[in-house]
Formats: C-alpha cells, structure tokens, sequence
C-alpha cells in the first residue's frame, strides 16, 4: 500500500470515529413514506450523507399524525433525521439533470418506487449504473420484480396480509388482523439498510456496484417463516394431531401474553425447567418440582398453554415490584409493562431550530465510541437544502475539471 493510500485510510478511519461508520458515503433518496426513509435513517445515524429529494409539497411522512410545523409530523421529526433535502421536479428536464449530476458523485441510490416509474423517469439501475458504473442502487418494491405482481401497488397491510401475519393472529384471535405497527415496512426497511452496507462492503473488496432489489413481500414472509416454517419446511410436512404443520406453537399460544399482579401487570416468562421450578415453588404449587410440563425444554414447549395459564393464576397474589424482586434473584425473565408513553417519556429531549425541543429516538445500534444517535443536522423542511447541494455540486464539478486541466 502506497503512502499515500495509507493517508486516504488515515483520513477516512479518523471521520468514521467522529462521525459513524459510514461516514464519506453519500446516498441519494429517492424513498417516501416510512419504509425506505427508515432504512436511510438508519444509514444517516451511521454517518452517511444521505440527500432527500422531495417535490409536490413533500413526503407523506411529514404529515403523519401531529406535529409542531405543517412539514414536520412527530413521525418526520425522527425520519428524516440527519438528512438533507432537496426540492425537485423529477419530470422536468432541469429536474432530472440534476439528479444525474447527484449520481455521479454518490456510492448509494434507495428507491421505493414501482418498477415501471423508475423506468419511465430513467431512474432505475440500468440508467443510472451507466452514470455511475459501481453504483449501489438498493429498491424496494411490494412484490419481486420477477413476478407478475410486481406492479401492484403494496402497502403495508397489504404485506401482512400476503405475508401469513393475518394468518398468525387468526389462529390466536379467531379471525385474521393485522399487528398494530407497519411491522412491514419497519422490517423491509431494516433489510433494506443491511443490504446496502453488505453492498459497499463487496464494492470496498471488489470494486463492483451491486443492484439490490428488497421485495416486501418476500422479505417479511421469510421474517415471519424463520420459526412459523416449523414442521412445514420439511417434505413430506411432520404434522402434529390437532394443528398444522406450519407455525410455532408457543408463540401462537393464546395465552401468551401479560399477566395481572396485584397492582398492574408483568410478563414473567420462565425459560427454561428450572425457572418454572423456581416460579411455582415459590408460589406454593404442590409438587413443583416433579411437573412433568417442564421436564425439559421440549416438554415445557409442547404444554405452553397450560404454563401461560398457571402463571397468570398465580400472578395477582403479588405486587408488580414484588414479582420483579424475586424474578431477579431467581434469574427468571421478567419485565413490567411500558406503555407507548413511557418510551416516549423517557426519550432525550433535543432542540430544533424550527420547532423548538423534541424528543430523539435513539439509533437501533451502538458502534463502541462512535457517536451513533447523535443528532448531526435536525430534519429539514422541504428542500431546506437545494441551494446548499447545488453550490456544492458545482464547487465539485469547478475542482475536477481543473484538477484534468
């Protein structure tokens, strides 16, 4: 390695310290509502500098649910985080020109639109790839692009529904729903991200570009089949009397949920034989330690409705706070319940200099001494920052061509 490559890794070690693992890496944003902005959230907490192009009065994110500012909802407060935004027609000629220009100088692009407007705007990867040869170009679509779905709009309750997540809570609940979160987009976004770093990796070894594609449909039907696949996955399927073969049969328990103490409620979740030894001792049940429901770990599995329901007879004989105590000298898992205000309330509170203090949710990840969560730049208004990025778009392109001449 030259002198002067070692420098160049000097210079990029030292930023990643100060400001995240992916710092020098520039993305181009071209996701909206919250799936593909939470994965470039998630690469802006990192360290990239990831810039937002919005046009037609912004994302819809901005809008979700109340906020402090027309343009800054709760939800975008958050979002759009350590971005920069940008104001831009993307059917206009002048539009477009300066998105290829952007290109040129980034390693990612992320979209989130259906496959055939990326192509009609001459945004999808082959157009793009042309610009910028190791291109990483991550979309994400509801349906992979090889299927004759693949231009059917998808939302998130779309996907829980095609992805056996209504089916799950149809055999808990007896009827099919939908889980209180956009589980779907949270979790195709976070593919999305881990798919972009694992593609600047391979070009960091390679060279190489990489053309990701992350069909929501595809990525929560695996998430949802690492243990619902159960004793369908093999062939022919190893079916139980009484259920099917596919699906976890703890986590589709019924009875598996919190429990009322005395005062509130807790989860208590004894894990393993001897914690069920420990609980029900402890609660006066006769015989507790020759039950032949938590012999083993497989026994224990197999009787898990039962188990669930005996705890939650023998939770009201204790205060929340008293469960807790004894659960932590016994090492049995136990938790009290938060409610979405209690994380709420025990969130940092920062300043905006628009709105004024807000609380930050904190980055998923903490890379040791890495400022990861740190706010860098709070989340903009609508092309806050077009003029900023143009400047520094032609400063760039004013330094190369003089460096050829």
């Amino acid at each position: 390695m030259s002198s002067a490559e070692t420098d160049d890794r000097a210079q990029i070690a030292d930023q990643a310290h100060k400001e995240g693992p992916l710092a020098g890496i520039r993305v181009l944003d071209l996701t909206r509502v919250v799936m593909g902005p939470l994965a470039t959230q998630v690469l802006a907490d990192q360290g990239a500098d990831v810039i937002l192009v919005e046009a037609n009065g912004g994302d819809t994110n901005r809008v979700m649910g109340p906020g402090p500012h027309p343009e800054l909802s709760g939800v975008a407060l958050n979002l759009l985080r350590n971005k920069r935004s940008i104001d831009v027609d993307l059917k206009s000629e002048e539009g477009m020109a300066l998105i290829h220009r952007l290109v040129k100088t980034c390693d990612v692009v992320m979209a989130t639109m259906r496959p055939q407007v990326l192509t009609r705007l001459g945004l999808d990867y082959e157009s793009l790839s042309k610009i910028k040869p190791d291109l990483v170009y991550c979309q994400a679509q509801g349906w992979p692009m090889a299927s004759e779905r693949a231009e059917e709009p998808a939302y998130d309750d779309i996907i829980q529904a095609a992805s056996g997540v209504s089916d799950a809570l149809e055999r808990i609940y007896g009827e099919p729903g939908l889980v209180p979160t956009i589980f779907a987009d949270k979790v195709s976004g976070l593919v999305m991200a881990q798919s972009v770093s694992a593609a600047l990796f391979h070009r960091e070894r390679t060279g190489e570009g990489q053309h990701i594609e992350v069909p929501m449909q595809q990525a929560t039907s695996a998430f949802m089949l690492v243990e619902h696949g159960s004793g369908a996955i093999t062939e022919p399927p190893l079916n139980v009397p009484g259920r099917p073969a596919a699906g976890y049969q703890r986590i589709l328990s019924p009875e598996r949920r919190p429990h009322r103490t005395k005062d509130g409620e807790i989860h208590i979740f004894p894990y393993l034989p001897k914690h069920y030894v420990a609980l029900f001792s402890e609660a006066g049940m006769p015989d507790a330690e020759n039950d032949p429901r938590y012999a083993d770990k497989r026994a224990s599995l197999v009787h898990s409705d039962s188990l669930y329901r005996d705890i939650r007879k023998i939770a009201p004989s204790r205060t929340t706070a008293e469960w807790l105590t004894y659960c932590k000298t016994a090492g049995i898992p136990a938790t009290d319940v938060a409610s979405l205000q209690d994380l709420v309330d025990a969130l940092p509170l920062s300043e905006h200099p628009t709105v004024g203090k807000y609380r930050v949710i904190p980055a998923m990840a903490n890379f040791g001494k890495t400022p990861i969560g740190v706010v860098r730049r709070t989340a903009p208004l609508i092309g806050q920052d077009t003029d900023d990025v143009i400047a520094e778009l032609d400063q760039l392109e004013s330094d190369n061509t003089k460096h050829r001449g």
